[in-house]
């Protein structure tokens, strides 16, 4: 499998050890630490639970990351998505390519490849990446919210790469 050094900017504090990548401070874990984590919160209180409770959480941190990027970066509207979708595909946890976007309308169509929890959960038959689903809904409102545009959107996974016959995941955010 060929391979190449991480293409996102990644620096440590000599003095107090914390990874920052662009404008936020960051953690480097194993992907099986994470993905068994969050694995085992799912067993003890349901997937369903768990991603109303992530879904919330994502939300929250994808605006705001959103908004550091942007005014780090001096960048807006749909090159913050972009930008965050980069990322998000530089950090590990798969690739996202926004296949349609209307900041106005507060649409977006993003497909996910190579999932990070596809490859821990493997085919079983159900959506596993529902841990981004608030992700794209937050950048989302943060762009279009930035513009000026007043808008408040929801994502949700409408396929992922662990249901038998099924190659990506999908993810379609649409307004309230």
């Amino acid at each position: 499998m060929p391979s190449h050094a991480p293409e996102l900017p990644i620096n440590v504090d000599s003095e107090t050890g914390v990874w920052t990548s662009d404008a936020l401070p960051m953690l480097y874990v194993p992907r099986h630490f994470f993905v068994n984590n969050h694995m085992a919160i799912e067993e003890e209180i349901g997937a369903e639970k768990y991603a109303d409770i992530l879904y919330k959480a994502g939300y929250k941190s994808a605006y705001y990351w959103c908004e550091k990027e942007a005014e780090l970066h001096g960048i807006r509207g749909e090159a913050v998505f972009e930008h965050y979708m980069k990322r998000l595909s530089q950090r590990g946890w798969g690739f996202f390519i926004t296949e349609a976007i209307d900041i106005e309308k507060g649409t977006a169509r993003v497909r996910l490849e190579n999932s990070a929890f596809v490859y821990q959960y493997s085919k079983v038959d159900r959506k596993v990446d529902y841990m981004f689903t608030g992700w794209f809904a937050g950048a989302m409102d943060q762009v279009a919210q930035s513009l000026g545009f007043k808008i408040s959107t929801r994502a949700v996974q409408t396929q992922s790469a662990a249901e038998h016959g099924k190659d990506v995941g999908i993810f379609e955010v649409s307004p309230l």
